[in-house]
């Protein structure tokens, strides 16, 4: 089977590694791919916002399969356009994907099919979203509705920093994304994230992580798309699991098929687990990044025929085949990240941890010159290390970070804290 991946980061390439493995796999390419992809696929150079460009090459190529990593050609509809080109693809439709396309389709979606979740107001401008401050003081969240690539979140812990975040929204920090924003309640708790596998009617659990938000340790600066994983989640128990998979993914499939929407695809949940239980704090319509480079290297089974199972409606019912060890991922970043990564910089040795027992390094945001490695985006590298233990996991990927040369490269040196 020939099979096209579409995207260029770290979450590609743990994808690409995975579909790489299936005695179904003829030919992988990816569009556009990066220097790790290039070891697994053929790396097509492919506008991926010109759908028909993506169909014309699908027909010539003779692909069968379509896996879409990125949220951005979800939400522009590339799935809508192969499946009416008879192609299947693995991602929801773009009127699934306004899930992660607009924050404020998510949070009416959870107050009309009773899913827990913050309080929240949405608003389209500024006067009407101040005056609702006024009314809720902080600590409160003020949220970009439209994607903004991991950043347009601001929690907010005083009254000016939330007037500020509507004011810088509402001023074009994040251009189109920012038309409109959300302001909801803070919630109190602990953080994780949890997939699950659906086809439009059912839901199978994947795999939980837990991820760091922010840019510096000790959780503090800004959001960025994510300094690293781990999974599984510890405080992801079987109980709490499957109280997310009956409170809040089931009646997120409902509410999406009488929305005339069905869900097919990797619907990824942020909860905050509560004293009151689990409540979802927003969702995502593909894999995350980093945590895919967590969760699939624990996979013990074929990753195509899964993602093909919900692309086709035929999800199975039985659990999906995890290895009991720990991953876990570091991201190194280039200096200037998340509001001015430098890029060019030459990175040397990444085949001395590249050839470490238990430790795999994913590529992001890197391209090839010459016989170089060059730093090409903010997040660059994810280093990834499996144990059976948080410490073991931990241990290895920071051994592996640590034999780059790589000046111009930071990482946060307390990933997975809250585990340990």
């Amino acid at each position: 089977m020939n099979v096209l991946l579409i995207g260029s980061g770290g979450r590609e390439h743990a994808l690409a590694l995975a579909l790489s493995k299936s005695p179904q796999l003829t030919t992988l390419f990816a569009a556009p791919g990066n220097p790790g992809i290039a070891k697994l696929a053929e790396c097509v150079t492919l506008d991926v916002t010109d759908h028909q460009a993506v169909l014309d090459f699908c027909r010539v190529m003779k692909i069968q399969f379509v896996v879409v990593g990125p949220e951005a050609p979800l939400v522009a509809g590339l799935v809508d356009d192969l499946d009416k080109a008879g192609i299947p693809a693995f991602g929801p439709s773009k009127a699934a994907a306004q899930l992660e396309g607009s924050k404020g389709f998510t949070k009416d979606l959870a107050r009309d099919f009773h899913i827990p979740t913050a309080a929240y107001g949405r608003f389209k401008d500024k006067a009407s979203a101040l005056a609702y401050l006024d009314a809720h003081p902080a600590p409160i969240v003020v949220k970009a509705d439209g994607l903004a690539a991991g950043k347009g979140v601001i929690v907010a812990m005083s009254d000016k920093e939330a007037r500020d975040a509507v004011e810088m929204i509402f001023g074009g920090a994040f251009g189109q994304a920012g038309a409109e924003l959300v302001i909801e309640e803070f919630m109190e708790g602990e953080e994780a994230s949890f997939f699950a596998l659906c086809d439009g009617e059912h839901a199978l659990a994947f795999a939980s992580a837990q991820d760091h938000k922010r840019v510096g340790e000790g959780d503090t600066g800004p959001n960025t798309g994510g300094m690293g994983a781990y999974s599984p989640a510890p405080i992801m128990t079987e109980a709490m699991s499957a109280r997310v998979m009956a409170e809040i993914i089931a009646p997120t499939l409902i509410g999406m098929k009488a929305r005339s929407a069905p869900y097919k695809g990797v619907l990824f949940a942020g909860l905050m687990l509560t004293k009151d239980g689990p409540k979802l704090i927003e969702y995502n319509a593909r894999f995350g990044d980093p945590e895919t480079q967590v969760m699939l290297p624990r996979l013990q089974e074929d990753l195509l025929p899964l993602l093909m199972q919900c692309a086709t409606g035929q999800l199975r019912s039985e659990p999906v085949k995890l290895s009991h060890r720990t991953a876990m991922t570091v991201v190194f970043a280039a200096t200037g990240y998340p509001e001015n990564p430098q890029k060019g910089s030459i990175i040397s040795h990444v085949e001395k941890a590249e050839a470490m027992s238990d430790v795999i390094v994913f590529h992001a945001g890197t391209k090839r010159e010459g016989n170089h490695l060059i730093a090409n985006g903010g997040r660059v590298l994810n280093m990834t290390g499996l144990g059976s233990s948080v410490r073991e996991a931990r241990d290895r990927a920071y051994a592996g970070l640590d034999v780059i040369d790589w000046p111009e490269g930071f990482c946060r040196r307390d990933i997975g804290w809250r585990a340990l």
